[in-house]
């Protein structure tokens, strides 16, 4: 194995992946597997930079005095210097005029800023203050509302800077066709070099109590939603009342996983269906962009439609509810065995397909958090299936059961309020999700979680099970709530609603297209790697306000339970909980990604989800 040329802590130059250009970097860490240097910029950005991106400070420094006491073409041979010195230049042995040689000054003024693109590429670009200081994200004024300069920097190509090299670091003119097709020929050389491509490195920070917590959790998880659903089952669901633990043999019926099973393929049959626009997502560590296409809605409808014509023929809907606990068990069951699937096939998963959080070298750590990041069966996408299909569209399916349920048992004639309320709100949730779904290929789900024991349970079984519970909870336990109450319920889930609908197509929109003339007024901090951070309308209000309206939503859909006992908040409170862990991942994520940018919106926007609280 080749021994590495530069040591931890060293400050060497380091090549910005993508172009020519190079900057002060101080090196972290060194990878013996994959041969990267992780070198950290001035503006706290950090990047893997192979051995060959990088120069030592005193040769860059040495090489560059050497260009500029002689060019290559004076160090050429004499007949070589002839034919290419410049046109105010006089032949040997002929006397300069006063004249002349006032013209050659004039003329060295013209090109004092141009350099030869002969000289090494890494001589000609040491950065000026000011650059540095476009680059680290410090503006001249720390906010902006003029959006041409993060579209341009989206924009930005090696054509477009070939462009930039070619007509200011060029010494001679270029009048002559000859010249023309030799700077051609150099422009081609520039393109032909392909951006380097930042392979992912092992996982140095482990999250969720590493190890030993992801193995806890593999059994917690499981064990806390059968704990809630028992709970809902019986007549005192008090915390201190802990419900008798069933039969094993009881919580597993055959029929019940083959209807699941029915279900899950069902929603794989809507997703590959020809219909729906074909979009990219966010640009990989390699560069790539995987394409999906966006139906959610479509197969939404087509869920109704199969749902409405089951009822039709009279099929029992509340099926669901009479064999809840097994249902809840065949998808655990299947969870397990899709996470086994995905760990076993991402052990031959190229080593830039991996997920950035889940390359730890640990089988339990791995295994629970996602080894591979976007697992793919040809074009079928199983993280993005799972993340909105079977589990959301399950979950209004499971919401409507227990209506039907609810209606049954206790001999109605029309569900009770609390249960329509809790419908609709959460409906309304599932079909924004759905209509939005384009939205869902921004989020850290898609772009930074591996697909493991975590999401596929969390998608296929928390969300479901856990996020009805309300529901589940109203066919055993009614509650009746007077109209005014069932008003202001109404308003602060319209109000939580439009928070999070209003603060995720502001964000969507603006990255999508931040010279919309629609989003003129919105100022934003610029960032090195050119994207702008929302520093006015709801993003200057607190640092995550779809949280904010998530959270109040999820109070709304607890209200109409009443407040007899804590079970039916169990989701409001466990959301809390999981929206402020994931706020520090998103802050430590940030931070590493933006540098003194994010320190810059932090002091802007000190609020992270509770405006003057937290």
């Amino acid at each position: 194995m080749p021994s590495r040329k530069f040591a931890d802590g060293e400050v060497v130059m380091g090549r910005w992946p993508g172009s020519v250009l190079y900057y002060e970097v101080q090196v972290t860490s060194y990878d013996d597997v994959a041969h990267l240097y992780t070198v950290k910029y001035k503006d706290g950005t950090e990047l893997a930079l192979k051995e060959s991106d990088i120069r030592s400070q005193s040769s860059f420094k040495h090489r560059k005095s050497q260009s500029s006491s002689s060019s290559p073409s004076r160090r050429s041979s004499s007949r070589s210097r002839s034919r290419s010195r410049s046109p105010g230049r006089p032949p040997r042995g002929r006397r300069r005029s006063a004249s002349q040689s006032r013209e050659q000054k004039d003329d060295k003024k013209k090109t004092i800023q141009e350099t030869s693109l002969a000289i090494p590429v890494f001589i000609l670009f040491k950065p000026s203050e000011n650059n540095t200081k476009r680059y680290n994200g410090e503006p001249e004024s720390t906010e902006k509302n003029d959006t041409s300069c993060i579209v341009l920097e989206q924009k930005l190509k090696p054509d477009l800077e070939v462009k930039r090299v070619l007509e200011q670091y060029s010494l001679r003119p270029r009048k002559d066709e000859k010249k023309k097709e030799e700077i051609f020929s150099e422009k081609k050389t520039f393109m032909a070099v392909k951006p380097i491509e930042k392979v992912p490195t092992k996982t140095k920070e482990m999250e969720f109590g590493g190890r030993i917590g992801t193995f806890m959790m593999i059994f917690f998880l499981p064990a806390t939603v059968f704990y809630l659903l028992l709970m809902c089952k019986q007549d005192d669901p008090s915390l201190l009342n802990f419900p008798p633990l069933p039969a094993l043999d009881s919580l597993w019926e055959w029929r019940v996983f083959g209807v699941y099973l029915l279900w899950f393929f069902l929603q794989a049959v809507f997703h590959l269906l020809p219909i729906g626009k074909v979009v990219e997502g966010l640009p990989l560590s390699n560069g790539r962009r995987l394409q999906y296409r966006i139906n959610g809605f479509y197969a939404f409808l087509l869920t109704a439609a199969a749902v409405g014509a089951l009822l039709y023929f009279q099929f029992e809907l509340h099926y669901l509810y009479d064999h809840f606990m097994q249902f809840a068990a065949s998808a655990a069951a299947f969870s397990l065995a899709l996470s086994i699937y995905l760990y076993v096939r991402s052990l031959k998963a190229p080593e830039e397909e991996l997920a950035p959080g889940g390359n730890s070298g640990y089988f339990i750590y791995d295994f629970f958090t996602g080894h591979e990041l976007n697992p793919r069966i040809g074009s079928f996408d199983l993280k993005y299936f799972c993340e909105l299909r079977p589990g959301l569209i399950g979950w209004v399916v499971i919401n409507l059961a227990m209506l039907l349920a609810e209606m049954k048992i206790h001999n109605l004639s029309m569900p009770s309020l609390s249960m329509i309320l809790v419908n609709s709100f959460q409906l309304l949730y599932v079909v924004d999700a759905l209509w939005n779904e384009e939205a869902i290929l921004t989020t850290m789900d898609i772009i930074h979680d591996g697909f493991g024991f975590m999401l596929a349970f969390g998608d296929l079984v928390w969300v479901p099970f856990v996020y009805s519970l309300q529901a589940f909870y109203l066919v055993g336990h009614p509650t009746t709530i007077t109209w005014p109450v069932a008003a202001a319920i109404t308003v602060l889930n319209c109000l939580g609603y439009y928070i999070f609908r209003s603060a995720n197509s502001q964000k969507n929109n603006f990255r999508r297209n931040p010279a919309d003339p629609k989003l003129a007024n919105l100022k934003f901090i610029p960032t090195a790697t050119g994207k702008g951070l929302l520093v006015t309308g709801w993003w200057g209000f607190v640092r995550h306000p779809n949280y904010l309206g998530d959270i109040i939503m999820a109070l709304a859909w607890s209200l109409p339970c009443g407040f007899n006992h804590i079970l039916p908040y169990f989701y409001v409170i466990y959301f809390i909980c999981l929206l402020i862990h994931r706020e520090a991942r998103d802050e430590h994520q940030c931070k590493q990604k933006y540098g003194l940018a994010w320190e810059r919106y932090c002091q802007r926007v000190p609020y992270r989800i509770f405006p003057y609280i937290y």
